[in-house]
């Protein structure tokens, strides 16, 4: 009796279980559609929002989540109905309501630190240096939910931004501006260095310009604030951006005015650099604005290289580097640096040093060289995702 009757639970545990198998199998493909959507619309959430989650609710679902890209929004459910699956719509549509139309900004402090999520306990994402334009998206609290011209998104603490509506930040966008070309610096309150100081600066800030007196540009912050900067450790926007011409050697230049700077993870400003900031920082510093992460900057370039024939390189060519792929994984690309000529490239590893790839030299970097994947040219050739600051007006119509 005990064995007939444990074949009759088995069985009808068996049953059971292929039942339920039988009717997970047949409810509407719900999650591979969103995953379907998603990968054709924000593969990388670095650079897209698309968090969206179905509930089911009797015979339909219940779509909930937010996403910055109604056009994906508009697909997935585009999908679901071709398919007949019966479902509410609760997504939310960034930006938010609750911004009130305040859905752009600039930030309004030397360097602002971009977080993961909304606090300053969370990874340092990245940075985003003085009079950089931003689309805000949403708020917690004191935190703002943004996106940098190079399409990176994290949060940012409210003491960083300047909110703006669209005709303030367009007013703000029309002004004349300076842009700060020392490594680090400060303004002041008046035409005088012995005056009180107002801010730091880093490379790289835009500020409106107001005026110019003895020497200094009259300035005003994204806020209001009113300072002024010394004409010699800056540049009128217009002229800098006219007088532009990125070569090889101005690659390099610019480099080498970072050397020693630390590393800093995270980092994309003077104050500090990891090393795919340490990259962009030289791209931006010569009018090019190029991907965040080096998993990205590598996909934006035109290889030249890939089985390290160095002397095919040239000055300025970024050196990506990381896990080879195999059978069972994908390519990893953890670092980057810039090749800058006579076998070496520089790059921010505990702090922005030189390296070589000559194994007689005193620098010789055997670590790297053994991780090398490729490398990439962007000045004469480039993909998607470079921007030229020459010939799109990021920060001035």
């Amino acid at each position: 009796m005990k064995f007939t009757h444990r074949i009759y639970i088995l069985f009808f545990c068996s049953g059971f279980l292929i039942s339920c198998e039988a009717e997970k199998k047949s409810e509407p493909p719900l999650e591979e559609e969103i995953v379907k959507v998603k990968s054709e619309f924000a593969p990388d959430k670095r650079v897209a929002l698309f968090d969206i989650s179905a509930i089911k609710n009797n015979d339909k679902f219940i779509l909930k989540g937010e996403s910055n890209l109604s056009q994906a929004v508009t697909t997935l459910k585009e999908n679901l109905e071709f398919q007949k699956i019966r479902f509410v719509d609760s997504i939310q549509i960034l930006p938010s309501a609750e911004l009130k139309g305040k859905t752009q900004g600039v930030i309004k402090i030397s360097v602002a630190n971009l977080r993961s999520n909304p606090a300053h306990s969370s990874e340092l994402a990245t940075q985003a240096t003085l009079g950089t334009p931003v689309k805000v998206y949403k708020q917690d609290d004191n935190w703002y939910f943004i996106q940098t011209p190079d399409n990176y998104m994290a949060w940012v603490d409210g003491g960083g931004l300047e909110l703006m509506n669209e005709q303030q930040a367009t007013k703000w966008k029309s002004a004349d501006k300076i842009i700060y070309t020392h490594t680090v610096g400060q303004s002041y309150s008046s035409a005088n260095i012995n005056s009180q100081v107002v801010s730091d600066l880093v490379a790289g800030a835009i500020l409106e310009k107001t005026g110019q007196q003895k020497g200094f540009f009259e300035v005003h912050y994204p806020d209001g604030r009113l300072a002024f900067i010394s004409e010699n450790e800056a540049q009128d926007y217009n002229f800098w951006l006219e007088s532009l011409e990125p070569t090889t050697e101005t690659l390099v230049a610019t480099s080498k005015k970072l050397m020693g700077l630390p590393y800093l993870w995270g980092g994309t400003s003077t104050k500090g650099v990891d090393c795919s900031g340490f990259t962009k920082t030289i791209y931006f510093l010569n009018g090019m604005v190029i991907p965040r992460d080096a998993s990205q900057q590598v996909h934006s370039g035109k290889e030249v290289d890939s089985v390290k024939n160095f002397e095919n390189l040239q000055k300025g060519d970024l050196l990506f580097f990381g896990r080879q792929a195999t059978d069972s994984t994908r390519e990893k690309v953890v670092h980057v640096g810039m090749w800058i000529g006579n076998n070496e490239f520089i790059h921010s590893s505990g702090r922005v040093h030189i390296s070589s790839m000559d194994a007689n030299a005193e620098n010789y970097d055997d670590y790297n060289r053994n991780r090398y994947l490729r490398s990439n040219r962007y000045l004469a050739d480039h993909k998607e995702g470079v921007i030229e600051l020459a010939k799109t007006p990021l920060f001035k119509d």
